[in-house]
């Protein structure tokens, strides 16, 4: 079954199916809260002004900008308006880096007339090349294999490698994507490359940040180029022309500093000191308007805690409306958290995390806890004319939810539909325009009834011991996205994760 895009018709299912779930919504608050906070989530609500404020006149927020400094106190201020107790808290930031410009140019031998100017962004966490930046030879990297390295041979020593890329079209080539970059980096670290180009695997003309899995020592410049010029510099390559290129990369670099995340809270009317976190990133990446990644859902979140203080809805345990901040630099804002509510971590009965654009939820990804996925689907019921919903019950890297996943605390993350998100990843495009409205409301009313239903459900599960944790590493491919993230050295040296007991 498609999912529902009539408001209207999606509101009537709602209140069918939330009515007729006695194991839901009977509970403290009784049958009604359930329903009419899922119901409340599809009608008119300031949700879509505070989008467009967020994205238009805010707009791309990277953590360390005065734009993401203002992104906090507007949020601060959205939960205050509505009546939601709320603060800021600190954590720290390792080092700043942010882009000031960037630049190329690509030429052949003298003489050759060959010689164009190329769009390009740095890669987070590239090293800089000030003015009159880095001269290389460029190489025809292929597609980064093993085989294209070896092709290659000495020639990639001291060279720009130039890798080609399949044109990105869905979520799944988002992942892909980033799980090739981490060989194709680590190949020509190995090869002593002075820097990594790869070609834009967006339309020509559109350019993104991904952040690359190298850092410190093994750093150089890396950089995504424009898909139209990496195509011209490639077929001169292999037609035989040689060429260099010329990187203009002027960072703002910095040590450690202090970020905020953003934390509202409605405390619980029943086990107040046991807590449900939903969380969704409030930083973005500059090129674009972080409407998609993350505005929208960090707006959807601001609207559910909206709405349950004004329909007076206090669920069993305390709910924390989480906005973070670094997640795009490292998954910080979240780790931050972790670290100060310690003493807290055996109270967290759930945290969730949304973070994949404005498609339609079409599921949730449940960490590798069978009894949280058990208990989702029923959670999930009053609502199931908004699915259907796939349960994948493994664990995900790659947002908020890792450090709570790493501390033994269940975890869930939204799943959505691919809509516009990996054409707009990190991108110029992400913009307020590209999220569809409707659905993000449908969104909402699921978020909501897993909000409430986490709230407020028995639990059959406890905080999982390190031992436990290193159970679940070795039965999937957790240590391998640990990896690609450049998280997995942090767990192994115990400065991130639950420690032995």
């Amino acid at each position: 079954m498609k999912p529902i895009r009539s408001l209207a018709l999606a509101a009537a299912l709602l209140t069918c199916t939330s009515l007729g779930s006695q194991r839901l919504w009977a509970q403290d608050t009784g049958d009604a809260d359930g329903a009419r906070l899922v119901a409340a989530m599809l009608g008119a609500s300031p949700l879509e002004d505070d989008l467009r404020e967020l994205t238009t006149y805010i707009g791309g927020r990277a953590t360390g900008t005065a734009a993401n400094l203002a992104s906090v106190d507007w949020a601060l201020a959205r939960f205050r308006e509505a009546g939601v107790s709320a603060g800021k808290e600190a954590f720290s930031m390792p080092e700043l880096w942010l882009e000031r410009s960037a630049s190329t140019r690509i030429f052949g031998p003298e003489g050759s007339g060959i010689a164009f100017e190329a769009r390009a962004a740095a890669m987070p966490f590239s090293s800089g090349a000030p003015a009159p930046g880095v001269t290389a030879p460029l190489a025809d990297g292929g597609k980064g294999t093993e085989e294209d390295f070896d092709r290659l041979g000495d020639t990639a020593g001291g060279a720009f490698v130039l890798i080609e890329t399949e044109p990105l079209l869905d979520i799944e080539g988002l992942f892909k994507e980033y799980n090739e970059a981490f060989d194709i980096e680590r190949r020509a670290v190995a090869a002593n490359a002075a820097g990594i180009v790869y070609m834009g695997s967006r339309a020509e003309g559109l350019l993104y940040r991904h952040n690359s899995s190298l850092r410190g020592a093994e750093a150089r410049p890396m950089l995504v180029l424009d898909r139209g010029a990496a195509h011209r510099a490639l077929s001169l390559l292999r037609a035989g022309t040689p060429l260099s290129l010329t990187a203009v990369l002027d960072l703002e670099l910095g040590p450690a500093y202090e970020s905020y995340n953003v934390i509202g809270e409605i405390e619980g009317s029943g086990e107040p000191e046991e807590i449900v976190v939903v969380g969704a990133h409030l930083d973005s990446w500059d090129l674009g308007d972080g409407a998609l990644d993350n505005g929208a859902n960090v707006t959807l979140l601001i609207d559910l805690a909206r709405q349950m203080k004004r329909l007076g809805i206090r669920p069993r345990r305390t709910v924390r409306f989480a906005l973070w901040n670094g997640e795009e630099q490292g998954l910080l804002g979240s780790y931050g958290y972790v670290r100060s509510h310690a003493a807290e971590l055996d109270r967290h009965v759930a945290a969730m995390s949304f973070d994949i654009g404005c498609g339609a939820i079409n599921g949730f990804f449940t960490g590798g806890r069978a009894e949280v996925a058990s208990a989702l689907d029923e959670i999930l019921d009053p609502v199931r004319g908004l699915g259907p919903f796939q349960i994948i019950d493994a664990p995900v890297v790659g947002t908020d939810n890792y450090d709570f996943m790493m501390e033994g605390v269940a975890n869930l993350v939204g799943n959505h539909e691919p809509a516009t998100y990996g054409l707009n990843y990190h991108a110029q495009s992400d913009r307020f325009e590209e999220c569809d409205l409707r659905t993000l409301r449908t969104n909402a009313a699921i978020v909501a009834a897993a909000t409430y239903g986490f709230a407020t459900t028995d639990v059959s599960w406890a905080r999982q011991s390190r031992q436990e944790v290193e159970a679940l590493i070795e039965s999937t491919d957790l240590e391998r996205q640990m990896r690609v993230f450049s998280v997995w050295d942090a767990w192994l040296d115990g400065s991130r994760g639950r420690r032995a007991e």
